[in-house]
């Protein structure tokens, strides 16, 4: 059996761009024999931290909501996939959000290897650094995390743009390769 791919899609539309391409990263997983599961994280409750401390105690949020849920298929996984649409040069407020709340339990995500999709109006690979910049300062807390690849998907503003460009190839091919 395969590797055991998540992808956390951070796209506030269904069938947006960064979306797009997270659907053709799991189909090139799944086309390799790998194990996927996509996150649509507008579809889940996810409340802002509230820097309350108790999880560092207890290693669990006080919040109910479905970050438990979410956290415990992060730490399965041996491959995430991290997509956000790029807003005013950065990550989205729903990606951010999520990695802020994985302080209960981010000691347990060792060892992954980790993709990186991000979409954006510009056309320059440049103008979405920050968003990587975003993407690493995270996984440099990880204990192993091993970056896999990037996938710039660039000149897409309007919903659908990314359609019929190199870029979703590139993103079936990494997600063959994960």
């Amino acid at each position: 059996m395969g590797k055991k791919v998540l992808v956390l899609s951070a796209s506030p539309r269904k069938g947006g761009n960064s979306d797009l391409l997270c659907d053709q990263f799991l189909l090139g997983a799944q086309d390799a024999g790998n194990q996927t599961e996509k996150i649509f994280l507008r579809d889940k409750r996810i409340g802002y931290c509230t820097g309350c401390e108790s999880c560092y105690i207890s290693h669990k949020c006080v919040q109910k909501d479905d970050i438990a849920e979410i956290l415990e298929k992060i730490i399965d996984a041996d491959v995430i996939v991290m997509a956000t649409p790029v807003y005013f040069y950065t990550m989205n407020a729903q990606m951010k959000t999520l990695i802020d709340r994985t302080v209960p339990r981010y000691e347990e995500i060792t060892g992954k290897e980790f993709y990186f999709i991000v979409t954006a109006a510009d056309s320059s690979k440049q103008s979405m650094e920050r968003t990587l910049d975003g993407f690493r300062g995270f996984t440099l807390c990880l204990n192993g995390a091993k970056e896999k690849g990037v996938v710039y998907g660039v000149g897409a503003w309007h919903k659908g743009d990314i359609k019929g460009s190199a870029t979703m190839q590139q993103a079936y091919e990494m997600g063959k390769n994960a």
